[in-house]
């Protein structure tokens, strides 16, 4: 619901530290494609806060969008890839949003204006879905697909090179632990401390990272439960919590 949350005067919700103002949880991977050297742009989940995350960071081009699962805090920014799409159409044709069938779906009906093949409105986003496969290499880098547990959905984290995002997990079948062998950055989701039907607590997280054994962790898509520096305390040093703006250098 991001933080400060609506109607919320709690601690962490009225902090005046600005790690405890947290967005829509959205992820921009940067590399230059290792023949050409162009720069290439590859976002995970649009949330109803995308535009306003990819103006603070001078987002000028997205070559492909990933979605993690079909719920609102992580598809409603679709219609904001408008202005960028009509650049990219112009130069390679409709940006690629991969995604699994059950999240197509949902784009579908909800951004019916968009995707349905009757469509009239002449400033749609030039976007084309495209299924999600196990591995989704795009300009040199593979994105490979991580089935997780979301309650009883299951929804899709992201491997590349040597780093991972896994958000809004539950549960993490054995067979998607051996994809994340050898991964040296992890951004995984920690709601909070108190348990939840769909979302994993910080003690869970924890357990996960120590197995995965990343030399960095990031705790994303958390709540208002926890506040940034206390939480942070708490933590072993090569675990900490995300924050609006982190970038972090990993090895493609």
């Amino acid at each position: 619901m991001g933080v400060p949350s609506l109607g919320c005067g709690c601690k962490v919700c009225t902090s005046p530290d600005p790690h405890d103002k947290r967005l829509r949880p959205s992820v921009l991977v940067r590399w230059n494609e290792p023949e050409s050297g162009a720069e290439r742009n590859v976002v995970i989940d649009t949330g109803p806060d995308f535009r306003e995350q990819a103006l603070r960071i001078g987002l000028k081009r997205v070559d492909a969008v990933f979605y993690t699962h079909g719920h609102a805090d992580h598809i409603l920014g679709v219609d904001d890839l408008r202005p960028l799409s009509f650049a990219a159409a112009r130069e390679a044709g409709p940006i690629p949003l991969y995604a699994a069938p059950e999240t197509i779906a949902i784009l579908e009906k909800v951004f019916d204006y968009t995707f349905s093949p009757n469509a009239t409105y002449i400033n749609r986003a030039r976007v084309e879905l495209r299924l999600l496969a196990a591995h989704n290499p795009i300009h040199g880098l593979d994105f490979i697909s991580i089935p997780v547990l979301h309650g009883q959905q299951q929804i899709d984290g992201f491997r590349f090179g040597r780093a991972a995002y896994v958000t809004d997990a539950s549960a993490i079948p054995e067979s998607s632990f051996a994809l994340l062998e050898g991964v040296e950055v992890l951004v995984i989701s920690a709601l909070r401390h108190a348990p939840h039907p769909s979302h994993a607590t910080v003690e869970q997280a924890l357990g996960w990272a120590q197995r995965i054994g990343a030399r960095q962790t990031w705790f994303t898509h958390v709540a208002h439960d926890l506040g940034h520096e206390e939480t942070n305390r708490a933590l072993p040093e090569n675990v900490k919590l995300a924050y609006d703006g982190l970038s972090v250098p990993i090895l493609l």
